[in-house]
């Protein structure tokens, strides 16, 4: 039986050519998780294409496009089970004019997989992809020293590879960096061990992604509980005043009789229930969906959130955060944005530019003040009404927002409270 704590969200990054959508392949195709339609599908194109084999890449560039031009546009998930683990694949594009495709699909991810073309070595975008990766908060980083093959299976030049991402990644807050020796398309150290490095002593690929501990990444010690809607009884028995909190957890531990204060009106109460599909609990936690009943009548809406008393995050009208332009069109002066935080909408409005990440070099420009396509910047905002915030680096779910411009209704802006 496969529990919640044994899914697993990866993503890949790495450069154009470095083999993303080859290393998918091969860890679909050698895990036995391609149906036989799909794999015949493939088959077929790579004749077409002129292939001798089968072009591991297409089990993920779905996309014509992709196809024909031999490259990743799109972020693609793929979702793959094994005896052991659950795992939802985002294979993201390499290019720099797709920065905002990577950090959609690494927003939710446990684990990203930095493949490094081992004849290479780390290059500009090794650095760019691998700081977007600590930008997210990525508990784990795997750096998949890929095209071994092509060295000779060299153990001095992974020891290279290894040695200058070391000295890149030590700028950066990254809990967790594991390096492993493959070739993609040989498929050495992916799935099965390969014969041809007896000097890497480590675990291959998918063993290391079944056996990864991830259970620890979820925030279990500041509570959270986001209110999506209120619960009223639809008929006239005896329930008649019974008021529930329906929500999910965004973080820590709540229980029967703990003491919660209701934010942003500060009023406090205990927990009377908490109760799911199956019935009532005694304790419930984050990722789970539940609904909530205060020993107190409060008056709560969608958009509060409940807090344990004695831990509660920030309430205020002025946030900082790192915001990665996802638009086309660059952001507009002091214009107005509906903001999306947890269950909570509110209108906001960028009121300045702190500073630009130049994403190669990890340098601040704080002179140029328009926000384009695929730019990080620091910037402050300003909300209607206070949000609940953490910071992105303590709580993924309560420190992330987006914004929408109210007149295209297009998400143009994600962002990490900082």
């Amino acid at each position: 039986m496969l529990d919640n704590n044994q899914l697993l969200r990866f993503t890949t990054a790495g450069s154009v050519d470095d083999g993303k959508s080859t290393l998918i392949g091969r860890l679909l195709y050698d895990s036995k998780s391609i149906f036989e339609d799909q794999l015949q599908a493939i088959e077929n194109t790579s004749k077409k294409k002129g292939h001798e084999g089968v072009d591991l890449a297409l089990f993920t560039d779905g996309l014509r496009d992709e196809r024909e031009q031999g490259i990743t546009i799109d972020v693609a998930y793929r979702y793959f089970t094994t005896p052991k683990r659950k795992f939802i694949i985002a294979d993201t594009p390499g290019h720099i004019q797709y920065t905002r495709n990577m950090v959609t699909g690494a927003s939710t991810a446990n684990a990203a997989i930095i493949l490094v073309d081992a004849r290479y070595g780390v290059i500009e975008q090794t650095r760019r992809h691998a700081f977007i990766a600590s930008l997210l908060q990525i508990p784990h980083i795997i750096v998949c020293v890929n095209k071994m093959d092509l060295v000779d299976y060299s153990e001095e030049a992974y020891n290279k590879v290894i040695n200058q991402f070391e000295e890149f990644s030590s700028k950066m807050l990254v809990k967790d960096v594991r390096f492993i020796p493959i070739s993609a398309l040989k498929g050495d150290n992916v799935v099965n061990r390969s014969t041809a490095m007896s000097w890497y002593q480590g675990a291959p690929l998918l063993h290391t992604l079944e056996t990864m501990h991830i259970s620890s990444d979820i925030n279990k010690v500041d509570a959270r509980f986001p209110v999506q809607t209120v619960l009223r009884p639809q008929s006239n028995d005896n329930n008649r005043d019974y008021r529930g909190y329906a929500g999910r957890i965004a973080s820590g531990v709540l229980r029967p009789e703990d003491e919660v204060t209701v934010l942003p009106s500060g009023f406090t109460s205990k927990i009377k229930t908490i109760e799911t599909y199956a019935g009532e609990v005694k304790e419930a936690f984050a990722p789970m969906s539940v609904s909530i009943t205060l020993e107190d009548d409060i008056d709560i809406s969608r958009g509060d959130m409940i807090v344990r008393s004695n831990n509660k995050p920030d309430t205020s009208q002025d946030i900082e955060v790192m915001l990665c332009w996802l638009n086309n069109s660059p952001a507009k002066p002091r214009a107005k944005y509906t903001i999306k935080h947890t269950s909570n909408d509110q209108k906001a409005m960028i009121k300045e530019i702190v500073y630009k990440i130049d994403i190669n070099t990890l340098d601040r420009n704080s002179e140029d003040k328009e926000l384009k396509m695929n730019d990080i910047s620091k910037v402050k905002i300003r909300t209607t009404k206070p949000l609940m915030t953490d910071t992105y680096r303590e709580n993924r779910t309560t420190g992330s927002i987006i914004l929408v411009d109210d007149t295209t209704n297009e998400t143009v802006a994600a962002g990490m409270v900082v």
